[in-house]
């Protein structure tokens, strides 16, 4: 992958995954262990934890579907090699938070996806993206979901 070409984005937009994917089952140890460096990543590349945890759901039986997407993630890396996380100090003291969701978005389980961040300053400081454990009926109920779920986290 180090002479492929960078895309802009980790996640293809409206990317549908299911378990029963798409093309012929693929190693699932080479994709274990590539998931498994992903997922350290995610330690400063917070723009990559949907796409990971995403990924982490087909980890025990990938097809060639899940193998293209992760591969996308590491054309985006490759683009992307100067971005961050700096840990800095400053004056500026305010804690920041966000919260997101999809709805419906997992084609399994049919469940939505909460991501919610904070930031102390300018400094992202904890990242959050799952599952939501309740079938939620409507985007309104999954915003909601996503926006409980930070501020308990902030508490």
């Amino acid at each position: 992958m180090s002479n492929c070409n960078p895309v802009s984005t980790p996640v293809a937009t409206c990317l549908r995954l299911t378990k029963e994917g798409e093309g012929r089952y693929i190693n699932p140890t080479l994709f274990k262990s590539l998931i498994g460096s992903l997922r350290y990543l995610i330690i400063t590349r917070p723009d990559i934890v949907y796409g990971v945890g995403l990924l982490s759901q087909y980890i025990e039986r990938p097809k060639e579907s899940h193998w293209v997407t992760t591969k996308r993630i590491l054309r985006y890396i490759k683009g992307t090699m100067d971005l961050g996380i700096f840990y800095g100090y400053g004056i500026e003291t305010k804690l920041y938070g966000y919260s997101d969701s999809d709805w419906g978005g997992d084609q399994d389980e049919i469940k939505s996806t909460t991501g919610y961040m904070f930031y102390l300053g300018s400094t992202a400081f904890t990242w959050v993206s799952k599952k939501q454990s309740i079938v939620a009926l409507s985007t309104c109920e999954a915003e909601y979901v996503a926006a409980s779920g930070a501020v308990c986290e902030a508490i």
